[in-house]
């Protein structure tokens, strides 16, 4: 046969495989072509375009820390891109949005008094879509524009400032400076455009950011190794992608756990060995129960605040947006797993292995720290209060819940969707305030945030904690829940935003915005 000589066995079926392919008249094309006796070689590779790929562990790979990005003399300047890069997680290759090709992006480090500033390239393709006529319909999935979540600086222009629209194809600054005392501890980063969040958050665009200093007068602290743990929850369709909010919004959409986009990663420590951990929940919907088999967990910092005093802990309850430091000191040698595990939030919290952790080496004879230094932030007493508010935070289903498409949900605050031309909210510059948050969703928790102030956690369902706690993100329960919070109003005037950071309902509408003026 013509044009074949020299070719093997499996050559010559891969070329017969090529031609039964080939239809209709381009069939008889080809074979007239044969027929000629020119000499050719198939026109189709006989992989059928499938490029072999070097098989990638699953799991049980050594944890690895994203790259870290330092300031320098009082300023933190870096470029962030925005662009669609591949990723090998879990046995899964996706096809996702990424900050510098990476999940998690880079982390950021500053200190107190010090300016971020951000070239962001949105090198993200155009939109597909117009605006909706409900703008909490997702959408436009490839705007973006980025929030410095928990920190306390302005929310105004360049600044942390998330009313900013930053579309595919261009530039834009950003300019963040924290004042000289803001407080020490983990914070992070993360798209916050209304429409396109969750889509760009559950493909891994999020990242660290630690504003140094904190502890620094405890040793125990400061000599134990530190790691970062960035929590997320895996999500993908059948072509490894996000690109429809189908895939984001059932209950049951989560794949598989990850910590710094591995799946149950390695943790190494030797018997005795105190590390800390800088937990940060970057999920884009659920709750985490993390468990540590045969340890204990001793919280030292919540949401970026120090506390008073170390909390020792059986389990670790962490929410979308909240940020835990907990100090574990190693047992004897084994290998323990870290898990997330089972929780009720109206519907089961993703369930799994998140780490293992690996004990082994020469003993290591380090402690736990017996007490700690007051914490930063004054507590709000009652004589400070000058005003009070409520926020209603309400849901509707359909009534085959189960079986209903997203649009047949709606998400509430004070029984409006989310208007970016709506004020909700006015507070007074310098206002010390009082906020009952209730939940009357019958179906679900919601996690409660507001950005730029802090708050301190008074109560939950009706009962005072002994010790009030420092916060961003808190979780109210379902069936009329009940969290009150203190807050001073400082320093920044602007409009900025409170939400529910379970992305699936503030995208859907569980959103409003504050406006915080001068008199």
């Amino acid at each position: 046969m013509a044009g074949t000589a020299g070719l093997s066995r499996r050559q010559l079926l891969g070329a017969a495989g090529a031609l039964s392919l080939i239809g209709g008249p381009a069939r008889a094309q080809h074979a007239m072509h044969d027929h000629a006796g020119a000499a050719h070689s198939a026109d189709m590779s006989p992989t059928m375009g499938m490029v072999p790929e070097a098989a990638v562990p699953a799991m049980d790979q050594p944890l690895v820390e994203p790259e870290v990005r330092r300031s320098v003399n009082g300023v933190l300047s870096t470029t962030l891109r925005c662009a669609y890069a591949y990723r090998q997680i879990g046995g899964v290759r996706l096809y996702v949005r990424s900050y510098e090709g990476g999940s998690p992006g880079p982390t950021l480090r500053m200190k107190p008094g010090e300016t971020l500033r951000i070239k962001l390239i949105n090198d993200l393709p155009p939109n597909r879509d117009g605006l909706p006529a409900d703008i909490s319909h997702p959408h436009q999935f490839n705007n973006t524009n980025f929030h410095f979540h928990g920190a306390h600086a302005s929310p105004s222009g360049i600044a942390d400032n998330v009313m900013r629209s930053m579309a595919p194809g261009h530039s834009y600054n950003i300019e963040i400076a924290l004042p000289a005392d803001h407080t020490s501890g983990t914070y992070w980063y993360h798209p916050h455009h209304h429409g396109s969040a969750d889509i760009q958050m559950s493909s891994g665009m999020v990242g660290a950011l630690i504003v140094e200093g904190d502890f620094a007068g405890v040793p125990e602290i400061t000599t134990a190794r530190e790691r970062l743990l960035v929590l997320t929850q895996v999500v993908h369709d059948a072509n490894g992608m996000i690109e429809n909010f189908e895939t984001l919004f059932p209950e049951t959409a989560t794949r598989f756990l990850a910590i710094n986009g591995q799946r149950r990663p390695v943790i190494e420590m030797r018997p005795g060995e105190v590390q800390r951990w800088r937990i940060l929940n970057a999920a884009y919907q659920d709750d985490m129960l993390l468990d540590l088999e045969k340890h204990d967990l001793h919280a030292i910092a919540y949401d970026g605040i120090q506390l008073g005093a170390v909390q020792k802990l059986k389990q670790l309850l962490i929410a979308p947006g909240q940020r835990a430091d907990i100090l574990v000191k190693a047992g004897g040698p084994g290998t323990y797993a870290l898990n997330a595990a089972p929780y009720d939030q109206g519907h089961p919290s993703p369930v799994g292995p998140l780490a293992r952790i690996v004990v082994s080496g020469a003993p290591m004879e380090m402690k736990l720290p017996g007490a700690l230094p007051a914490a930063p932030l004054a507590s709000i007493k009652d004589t400070e209060i000058t005003n009070r508010r409520k926020v209603v935070l309400s849901a509707t289903a359909p009534e085959a819940d189960a079986a209903g498409h997203w649009q047949e949900f709606g998400f509430f605050i004070d029984g409006k969707k989310f208007d970016p031309g709506r004020i909700d909210q006015r507070v007074k510059l310098g206002a010390v305030e009082e906020w009952t948050i209730v939940n009357t969703h019958e179906h679900d928790d919601h996690v409660f945030h507001i950005h730029t102030n802090p708050f301190q956690v008074v109560s939950v369902n009706g009962k005072a904690l002994a010790v009030p706690e420092w916060r961003d993100s808190v979780i109210v329960e379902r069936k009329g829940g009940q969290v009150v919070f203190r807050s001073r109003f400082l320093d920044f005037t602007g409009v900025y935003m409170l939400h529910c950071h379970m992305m699936n309902h503030e995208e859907m509408g569980m959103m409003q915005t504050v406006e915080v003026y001068k008199a």
